[in-house]
């Protein structure tokens, strides 16, 4: 067994580290976690020859064949994480390190250059390994054009949507991570003074400093918009094909055009919470608190209470010198923070999906005929593993504005969400249904460009890359073949063994003077 697979044992058997108690949640797995561990084993190289090594390896071929293992990769792929975890912890009761090794995974050493063997920690390693491996999905050959994706359409009966900020960005609404979205925005004006603009989002910050995400909600605001996407999801819906969308997106337009089957994954702001005593109200009773620059508090919390009696004056105290020098060396305190102070429902960076996430999904995924990935960069963990948990042999369609290349699609249609789904509805045969009259900008106020005909271009160098109006693939997705570059003369000797190039005119060039190494060997420093 190669000592990519493990790098040294502890003496202890494996079998001596017991299954722990599994937990069916999605939420604790990150594909990312453990990269440190995986970067070290790659800059160590080869591990020399270690006897517990040689032991786990006959363990684990005692315990699975090569065609044991090749059946263990297609149940993960097909029954999912939790179902595999089931069937070879709990069930099986496979001790974990067996398993680790049987999946290639490292193992991370503690202190003393032993591998950690508490329970919990080599679980959730081993969710991490599992989900590394449903990441590396391979498309599905016979899906890779729009044509496929209307037929897609037309036959199934359960797809799951799921949705970010980019499905409004043909709107003139911001996403948060291009180069012109919501964190580029923060970064460059810096009317917040952040270090990071993540801090925006993050709970603990919060905590600390409430007003600074209010003045960023107050100057956002809040728009009723029209959305072709909406829309279109409507009239899934309305055709008993959409399972549920499973939007990143907080500002609820998808139930306000009529959309009931969607799960809001980072909750909302139709709904706002104490962070205190936990009353929870509805969110439109932040509103005036917000747009006239206060923090909005708890009700509950802040009740007037009767006015306590004044105690009787405290005598003053006698001045003393040397008791002011050491006050003066104190820093001087910030004022505290009110105390009930309201927190919109949506999930901030450090709080936990609700456990309606872990429920639907387990469902969903079941069933599920088709998944259509649709203004996403997918970099928010757990929705972003939400292709690694659907059935490897379910067709997953991206629609997107730029390339996302950290996933496998079987088709990529690539520009603005609006006019994929334009696109798609005409080739289907369904008209979207006219904007909604409480919509608080026209279309053109949006900047959602007028209706045509549309016709996707492949991309140069991808068979299952389309590109629609709004498209941005940079180098990853060309639409035209590169500039071809110049060809070359061929070299002529002048007779004295130097070579000569001829130029267009006619004309030779003086043969090119003799030159050193050096250029090599600068060539051969940067490899070394």
């Amino acid at each position: 067994m190669s000592s990519s697979l493990i790098d040294v044992l502890n003496p202890k058997t494996a079998t001596n580290v017991n299954p722990p108690e599994i937990e069916d949640t999605y939420q604790d797995i990150n594909s990312d976690e453990f990269d440190e561990h995986s970067d070290y084993e790659h800059e160590a190289g080869e591990a020399p020859p270690n006897p517990a090594l040689e032991k786990l390896a006959d363990e684990m071929h005692a315990a699975f064949s090569e065609d044991d293992i090749d059946e263990m990769y297609t149940y993960l792929k097909e029954a999912g994480m939790l179902a595999w975890i089931r069937l070879y912890v709990v069930e099986k009761k496979t001790p974990l390190l067996i398993l680790l090794a049987a999946l290639g995974s490292h193992i991370p050493l503690n202190i003393n250059k032993e591998p950690h063997t508490d329970p919990a920690l080599l679980q959730r390693l081993l969710k991490v390994t599992l989900s590394r491996i449903l990441r590396r999905r391979q498309k599905l050959p016979d899906v890779n054009t729009p044509d496929d994706v209307v037929t897609l359409i037309q036959r199934s009966k359960k797809i799951i949507v799921l949705t970010g900020a980019g499905i409004s960005v043909s709107c003139g609404i911001p996403d948060f991570r291009s180069s012109s979205g919501i964190y580029a925005q923060i970064n460059e004006n810096n009317n917040y003074e952040l270090e990071d603009p993540q801090q925006m989002f993050d709970i603990d910050y919060f905590r600390e400093k409430p007003s600074v995400f209010y003045s960023f909600a107050r100057q956002a605001g809040h728009l009723t918009v029209w959305r072709k996407l909406d829309q279109f999801e409507t009239l899934l819906e309305d055709k008993d094909k959409l399972l549920r969308n499973y939007t990143q997106n907080i500002d609820t337009l998808e139930t306000e055009v009529g959309v009931t089957r969607v799960l809001q994954c980072h909750g909302s702001f139709a709904t706002a919470t104490c962070i205190q005593c936990k009353t929870r109200v509805n969110g439109t009773e932040l509103k005036d608190d917000i747009f006239a620059h206060r923090i909005p508090l708890c009700k509950a919390c802040n009740r007037e209470t009767p006015a306590k009696p004044q105690s009787k004056p405290k005598k003053k105290d006698v001045w003393n010198p040397r008791q002011k020098d050491e006050d003066d060396d104190l820093d001087i305190p910030t004022p505290p923070l009110p105390k009930g102070i309201m927190k919109p429902d949506i999930v901030f960076f450090g709080e936990p999906l609700t456990d309606d996430f872990d429920h639907y999904l387990f469902e969903d995924r079941e069933s599920v005929d088709l998944l259509l990935v649709i203004g996403t960069s997918l970099k928010v963990a757990p929705v972003s593993e939400i292709l690694t948990h659907v059935p490897h042999s379910v067709p997953q369609i991206l629609i997107n504005k730029t390339p996302v290349t950290h996933v496998s699609p079987d088709v990529v249609l690539l520009g603005d969400a609006d006019r994929v789904v334009e696109y798609l509805c005409d080739r289907l045969g369904w008209t979207l249904p006219p904007a909604s009259a409480n919509s608080t900008k026209s279309l053109e106020e949006m900047n959602c460009p007028p209706e045509s005909k549309i016709k996707p271009t492949k991309a140069y160098n991808h068979e299952h890359v389309w590109m629609f109006p709004g498209a941005d693939g940079g180098n990853w997705a060309l639409r035209t073949p590169p500039p071809a570059t110049k060809s070359t003369p061929p070299l002529r000797s002048n007779g004295s063994g130097a070579y000569t190039r001829k130029h267009s005119s006619g004309e030779l060039s003086p043969a090119p003077p003799d030159r050193h190494d050096s250029d090599r060997n600068i060539k051969k420093s940067r490899l070394q």
